[in-house]
């Protein structure tokens, strides 16, 4: 592994990317990109009596999935890097609590997916362990609740709000393995350019997203046109299009080759979502049923994986201050090499 600039790192022998799963919710069903979900529920409770023991569930049945598909059990896999929306991330410590695993709990908001993609390949890459699960999931329900307002008060959603996806997502990383490779990984700064409304986190997380992917294209010296595609988390309609501005500004074109998962996971005129998808089983989910596979065939050679995250705390918002926000970028190949 070197360092490559001030805040990447690429693998001398990336890390595999050998089993994936993703698991959705009755909206995310209803969307474009059903099929490439592993399983659907159409009961938002998952069969328990909360939302957040669905999350807990829901996260739960990505990972088992995972591991079934790899023909693995938990004492097989070295540890588990995970973290979702939830207060104290109580939906993962509870999704991986019966499950025998060590657990690295992780909070990057709607980032956390590429957070643990990124952290627990530099520790495979390094070294620590042979096998390690990265996992994260989001609750439409839980999210709004803690957040925003309960379901009940019924309240009108602004043209600038997304929804948030109840999805989990699970990636199983080996040390040594098959197509598709962890090649890299850029870790991001926190940006807060003053954004304050929750409602509008696409504005709120699209300096992130630009100043990570700066980075990476500086630190590198790779451009854009070396990717098959640039996959943004969960920016949305508003975010992506101030996106292509602030990028575009610093010299950089993403609009040829460039996907929003907010974007990806719903049909925005007919399922009303108004800008698109958020929280992180969004990303995670498109990633782990939409693009890893296409990697993995060779469909697609290189992709940015750029997941993005608004750190906001409604008790903070509420005292006036405003969104600081982070986005990590993860470079993820069909080849090992260039």
């Amino acid at each position: 592994m070197s360092r490559q600039g001030l805040k990447t790192y690429i693998h001398d022998k990336p890390p595999s990317a050998i089993s994936y799963a993703c698991v959705g919710g009755k909206k995310e069903g209803e969307g474009p990109k059903r099929k490439y979900f592993d399983k659907i529920s159409d009961d938002p409770y998952f069969t328990t009596d909360s939302f957040e023991k669905a999350e807990s569930e829901m996260q739960k049945q990505a990972i088992m999935i995972t591991l079934r598909k790899a023909g693995l059990k938990p004492c097989d896999i070295d540890y588990i890097l995970g973290g979702d929306l939830l207060n104290q991330c109580v939906g993962t410590s509870y999704s991986t609590r019966d499950i025998d695993i060590p657990f690295l709990g992780i909070y990057g908001a709607c980032s956390t997916m590429a957070e643990g993609l990124l952290i627990s390949s530099l520790l495979l890459s390094g070294g620590v362990g042979r096998l390690a699960l990265a996992v994260t999931s989001s609750h439409f329900c839980t999210a709004e609740r803690q957040y925003r307002f309960p379901l009940e008060y019924g309240c009108q959603r602004t043209p600038t709000a997304q929804w948030t996806a109840t999805a989990a997502g699970a990636v199983l990383l080996s040390a040594a393995g098959n197509a598709p490779y962890i090649r890299g990984a850029t870790i991001g700064n926190i940006v807060d350019l003053g954004v304050t409304d929750a409602n509008n986190m696409g504005a709120a997380m699209a300096p992130a997203a630009c100043d990570t992917i700066k980075s990476f294209f500086n630190d590198t010296k790779m451009k854009p046109s070396d990717f098959d595609l640039i996959v943004t988390g969960d920016l949305g309609f508003v975010g992506s299009k101030i996106l292509y501005q602030l990028t575009s500004l610093e010299g950089i074109n993403i609009r040829p080759n460039h996907k929003d998962c907010g974007l990806m996971i719903y049909d925005r005129e007919a399922q009303d979502v108004h800008a698109g998808g958020s929280g992180c089983g969004c990303a995670a989910s498109m990633l782990s049923g939409y693009f890893l596979p296409k990697l993995q065939s060779g469909r697609l050679n290189n992709i940015l994986f750029v997941a993005t995250g608004a750190l906001m705390s409604p008790t903070i918002n509420q005292q006036g201050e405003s969104i600081p926000s982070v986005a990590h970028a993860v470079w993820i190949s069909h080849s090992k090499g260039v």
